[in-house]
């Protein structure tokens, strides 16, 4: 691995090499001739991001295949942003009390650990915990209220859509939610 401070030193030398001197870094690094289509700042860009990933390490496969999905679903047209889906921050601890006993679930980046073992789902963990098949979100307290009551995740007020006339009518018939006792939500 290369010292941090050099690493800097070469990304920041990549703008001012001409074509050729990049292209046969990217011969060096990649294996493979550049693509001719690539111009000087993007073959400089890619050859810095190239360079990071060898020495810190690049994305996960799951975050891969994951932007790959998003990719595929934004050039056929069918692109949601319901599809990119809920996420839970790496290190965020999730507390749940059933039947008198507290659970702490750790959120990682490809799943869940709970009682030292590492589970890929909550419903997995709830199920577990309860003898019953649960969704994991809502054992945890993560629903919720559904959109038509116009609060997020965090219970919230969301902006309503506007109008055709394009003017948003707030609704004041909207509870504020009643915080659960046996639910805590931490981020480390």
């Amino acid at each position: 691995m290369r010292e941090s401070s050099t690493l800097e030193c070469e990304i920041a030398a990549l703008p001012a090499l001409d074509l050729k001197a990049l292209r046969a870094r990217w011969s060096a690094l990649y294996g493979s001739p550049a693509p001719k289509s690539f111009r000087r700042k993007f073959l400089a860009r890619a050859l810095a991001y190239q360079m990071q990933v060898d020495a810190y390490g690049g994305l996960s496969a799951s975050t891969k295949h994951r932007l790959r999905d998003i990719a595929a679903a934004a050039s056929a047209g069918t692109f949601d942003t319901a599809m990119i889906g809920r996420r839970i921050k790496p290190g965020t601890k999730l507390v749940r009390t059933w039947h008198g006993a507290t659970h702490t679930v750790i959120a990682l980046e490809d799943g869940f650990s709970w009682n030292g073992e590492q589970y890929g789902s909550l419903s997995v963990i709830a199920k577990t915990i309860t003898g019953t098949s649960w969704n994991g979100w809502k054992f945890f307290g993560l629903t919720g209220l559904n959109p038509e009551h116009g609060r997020d995740v965090k219970g919230r007020f969301k902006r309503p859509p506007a109008g055709a006339d394009g003017t948003v009518t707030w609704s004041r018939s909207v509870k504020s939610p009643s915080p659960s006792p046996a639910l805590e939500v931490a981020h480390a």
